[in-house]
């Protein structure tokens, strides 16, 4: 059985590993070593990740299967977003589930939760962004509702990357 569960501070060195191990099995394969390497030593820090829980703007979930974290997810509200900054709007910032559990339902228990969060927020959509390769993400997006607006570019190391950016209409 799966349940949803607020990370703490007190939970940064399992947020670390999760966040790391998830990155590096989805995209280890589709990227060079030194490109991994370089965004894994910027990004998977303590003092960054700590940065991004202590952000009182930012939300952090576990995705919890029988009592151990197997997945997370990251919101943004507000200044926090990582584009638009719309008072009405939500960011799916990060959604990764491991591998091992894929198949168990947890991207959709993440999704449910994150669309009953902000619609009782009253936020008007829901987006995120989601690299153009990655192909089984774009199309279980597109199962939940969402819809591709736009792109934008982000770089993974020194290699320049594109985004799909998808939304879900609430209102």
């Amino acid at each position: 059985m799966v349940s949803i569960k607020k990370v703490e501070v007190n939970d940064l060195d399992t947020l670390l590993k999760i966040s790391k191990d998830t990155f590096y099995e989805f995209f280890a394969h589709l990227n060079t070593p030194e490109n991994m390497e370089a965004y894994s030593a910027a990004a998977f820090t303590p003092e960054h990740m700590l940065t991004q829980l202590n952000n009182p703007d930012s939300e952090f979930y576990f995705a919890m299967w029988e009592d151990e974290p197997v997945g997370y997810i990251k919101l943004n509200y507000d200044d926090a977003q990582s584009e638009f900054k719309e008072k009405n709007a939500l960011e799916i910032e990060r959604i990764y589930v491991t591998g091992n559990h894929h198949g168990k339902h947890l991207g959709k228990h993440f999704i449910n939760y994150v669309v009953n969060l902000a619609t009782q927020k009253n936020f008007s959509y829901v987006w995120l962004g989601v690299w153009e390769h990655n192909h089984k993400a774009i199309g279980f997006y597109k199962h939940h509702g969402f819809v591709e607006f736009s792109t934008h570019y982000f770089l993974l190391g020194d290699d320049r990357q594109k985004d799909i950016l998808m939304k879900r209409m609430l209102v």
